[in-house]
């Protein structure tokens, strides 16, 4: 029974991380994924920028994005569609409207970011990947909702100026995961 259970677990992840530590990550990354933004917003008024700061750091992204090289597609995934729900739920932030657009695009990011994970890819062009693949889906998803169903409350000529306030966060992850990931590698190899 044990092997079998083994065998299950095992299937989760292709490099045998047991299913125990991927929950508990997944777990810490949306709990990240509703606090992040919240500090970013106390950091936001006291420089004056009140909500503006999300946009420009993307601070929900960055947990979803680690979260997905460092446990796999289904931390990765799982991350980045329940962190935007359960903030809009618990904060009010991301707005209803904005919602599902987040999920679409933060769910991207950990689902792309997870399956690049055990690729020989260098870690920067992992997150790259996965920064552009989210982008990307969400801004079909915006298409499809204003082309398609006639969605009032959003704009496609939106996408791009919201794409180009984030470019310090997407810097930002662009630095600082790899640097993580270094960082927790090295320790791993340590042991």
């Amino acid at each position: 029974m044990r092997s079998r259970i083994r065998s299950i677990a095992g299937a989760f992840s292709e490099s045998k991380v047991a299913l125990k530590p991927q929950t508990y990550a997944t777990i810490v990354s949306i709990i990240m994924a509703v606090l992040a933004p919240q500090i970013a917003h106390v950091l936001g008024r006291a420089f004056g920028v009140e909500k503006a700061i999300g946009e420009i750091i993307l601070p929900m992204h960055f947990p979803v994005i680690l979260v997905g090289v460092l446990a796999g597609p289904y931390a990765g995934l799982i991350t980045g569609l329940m962190g935007p729900l359960a903030s809009s739920l618990l904060t009010g932030m991301p707005a209803m409207v904005k919602l599902p657009f987040m999920m679409i695009e933060l769910g991207a990011y950990g689902l792309v970011a997870g399956l690049l994970r055990n690729t020989k890819l260098n870690m920067v062009l992992k997150v790259l990947i996965a920064q552009i693949a989210g982008r990307v889906i969400r801004a079909l998803a915006i298409i499809i909702a204003v082309s398609g169903f006639g969605n009032p409350n959003l704009e496609i000529a939106a996408i791009i100026p919201g794409y180009v306030k984030g470019i310090i966060g997407i810097i930002l992850e662009l630095a600082l995961i790899p640097l993580i990931m270094w960082g927790i590698n090295k320790a791993a190899d340590e042991k």
